[in-house]
């Protein structure tokens, strides 16, 4: 422990049902530092920091050392752990939601936290702090106070729960990835934020995130978790340009660059294991390109290769040029992608589409506003702009989900403005043509369905066939996704979050659809699991000729799949050309904005 730390962790071990989680971390941090834990989920970063809070769920047990400011957490009795949690450490969680009270307005979860002050017991000075505290965060207007979770957006939601984290002026906090569900222009505002109070404050920072762009742009030093082990310490410049661990390496080479378009992403196969699967051994020996025996004989230990920095690979001097020309030939632009013919008949056509919803009050909100596009045969096409745009209500449109108020959509030759106008034979030929994926593949898939079950009632909707021809379809359409055909006895429940989005591809691939229309498809997946995801569209779009209109925030994910690009404002398409022109040389403000958003 330096003597300017304030924060040390020695050796913390969470322990379940008599199963390792964590195998023993060791961090520190400073009083104004900014710290990283990065890894993929399953790694163990959100217990990491419940233990260090000491907010481990029941069953869940720590130990080892966590020293607060020379205090050992670990040994302190609840009742003087309350008087530290909150006042002087705080935790944000991941999901507002989850820490916003749904029953309670958003001016009093800051108002809890400020009752037993003194200054504040006049409720005239508690409303005025409550005020002072929003305007912190950025929020000005006085309404917000009154309003209920559900009537906030997310990242209005993240706001109320940074201002409530921080009401009592924590010298550390912990926040654990505060900006996964936004959108990158939130996420920028939310970071920004993060960064001004913590410097304004001198307050510690322990950022958990699996965005790597994120903890490079914000961090002063990184701690790569995996499977409840470190594998990697260091300064995030030089992390970044010279990662010394393998799997440091998988995760920089998963990530999209945001500058360029590369043929392939390499992405980490298989799944993260559970620690102790591979205890007394190379945790990431079974997915790691350079293992040899001598990885799994022991486990490495975390060792100083250099000032400041550490690495658990006993291989690194022997494979340091390797991993090197890895990155150079990963990193490598691909050829300019060959434009459709513009003389092909688009397989979707959208013209001057308006959608009007009724909202608060007897007003009219209009998400869309006279809103054209088309994608033609083979062609992916990005959609993006921010939460509020109008980019899925769009999507939902055109797989007929919504009508449009007014407006044209053409598919596959027929008239599909409103679906409930046309005929059964008309609605089942289109759906045989555009299918959708959806964000979230849970909530999509019934829990108590089989894979199997799920895609025969898919394979259902195109007719009557013998259960032979079924399981033949099913196991290939398995096949196509990069599942084994095991999973089809499996349910959502036992699979990962990538591996359901690959069955919901499956089960949308099920009609043999010309174009799929992917919403925010891989926006909740770790970056391994993304560019595993990204790379089957890829590979999709060239063995079965599909076509795709990919619906994101995010313009380093869009420019690895799109030829052309739709920048969606309020409504409205503000730009629109080819992917290297709207990304390298944008024209409208907005699109400017959303490019500078990137984490760089």
């Amino acid at each position: 422990m330096t003597a300017k730390s304030l924060l040390t962790v020695r050796g913390l071990a969470i322990t379940a049902a008599g199963r390792a989680i964590t195998t023993g971390t060791n961090l520190e941090i400073a009083r104004g530092e900014t710290i990283a834990i990065v890894g993929e989920s399953g790694s163990g970063k959100s217990l990491t920091a419940k233990a260090i809070a000491r907010l481990l769920p029941p069953g869940v047990s720590a130990t080892g050392q966590v020293s607060y400011d020379g205090i050992d957490l670990l040994a302190l009795p609840e009742r003087e752990m309350q008087q530290i949690r909150g006042r002087r450490l705080s935790l944000m969680l991941q999901d507002p939601f989850t820490m916003l009270n749904p029953l309670m307005k958003s001016g009093l979860h800051i108002a809890e936290m400020l009752r037993d002050r003194p200054e504040f017991r006049d409720r005239a000075a508690l409303n005025g702090e409550v005020a002072r505290r929003l305007t912190e965060v950025g929020i000005t207007d006085p309404d917000v106070a009154e309003r209920m979770p559900f009537q906030l957006s997310g990242g209005m939601s993240q706001r109320i729960a940074l201002a409530a984290a921080l009401a009592r002026d924590p010298e550390l906090l912990i926040a654990d990835e505060p900006s996964t569900a936004l959108d990158v222009t939130t996420q920028a505002e939310i970071i920004k934020l993060l960064k001004r109070v913590q410097q304004s404050r001198g307050m510690g920072l322990v950022l958990i995130t699996h965005n790597l762009r994120l903890a490079f742009s914000t961090c002063d030093r990184i701690y790569v978790l995996y499977a409840g082990s470190l594998l990697e310490v260091g300064s995030a410049r030089a992390v970044e340009a010279d990662p010394f661990h393998p799997y440091t390496l998988g995760l920089l080479l998963s990530e999209p660059p945001a500058d360029k378009r590369v043929p392939k992403l390499i992405a980490i196969r298989g799944k993260v294991p559970r620690a102790d699967e591979v205890a007394g051994r190379c945790a990431f020996a079974d997915r790691c390109d350079w293992t040899k025996d001598a990885c799994r004989a022991a486990a490495p230990a975390l060792a100083e290769l250099a000032p400041g920095r550490l690495t658990a690979c006993i291989r690194r001097r022997e494979i340091a040029a390797e991993m090197q020309a890895l990155r150079g030939s990963a990193l490598a632009a691909a050829s300019p992608s060959a434009a459709p013919d513009s003389a092909t008949r688009p397989i979707v056509r959208a013209a001057s589409l308006v959608k009007d919803f009724a909202g608060r009050a007897g007003r009219v909100v209009q998400a869309l506003k006279g809103v054209s596009i088309e994608v033609r045969p083979g062609e992916s096409v990005g959609l993006v702009g921010e939460s509020g745009s109008g980019k899925t209500t769009l999507g939902r449109i055109l797989v007929g989900l919504e009508t449009p108020t007014s407006g044209r959509i053409d598919i596959g030759g027929f008239d599909a403005s409103d679906f409930s106008a046309m005929t059964s034979a008309e609605r089942a030929a289109t759906r045989r043509i555009i299918q959708m994926v959806f964000q979230d593949p849970y909530s999509t898939l019934n829990p108590r369905h089989s894979v199997r079950r799920s895609l025969t009632e898919a394979i259902g909707t195109i007719g009557r066939f013998p259960r032979s021809e079924i399981d033949a379809r099913i196991a290939e359409l398995l096949r196509e996704v990069g599942l084994p055909e095991y999973y089809a006895e499996r349910r959502p429940s036992s699979l990962s979050g990538g591996e359901r989005q690959r069955v919901a591809i499956a089960r949308a691939l099920s009609v043999k659809p010309k174009i799929l229309v992917c919403d925010e498809p891989v926006s909740a997946l770790d970056v391994s699991v993304q560019a595993q995801i990204l790379n089957l569209f890829k590979r999709l779009k060239l063995e079965l000729g599909l076509s795709y209109l990919f619906i994101t925030h995010d313009l380093a994910v869009v420019r690895q799949i799109a030829e052309r690009i739709y920048v969606l404002y309020l409504g409205e398409v503000v730009e629109h050309g080819s992917a290297e022109d709207v990304i390298s040389r944008p024209q409208h403000p907005y699109t400017k904005r959303l490019i500078d958003s990137i984490p760089r």
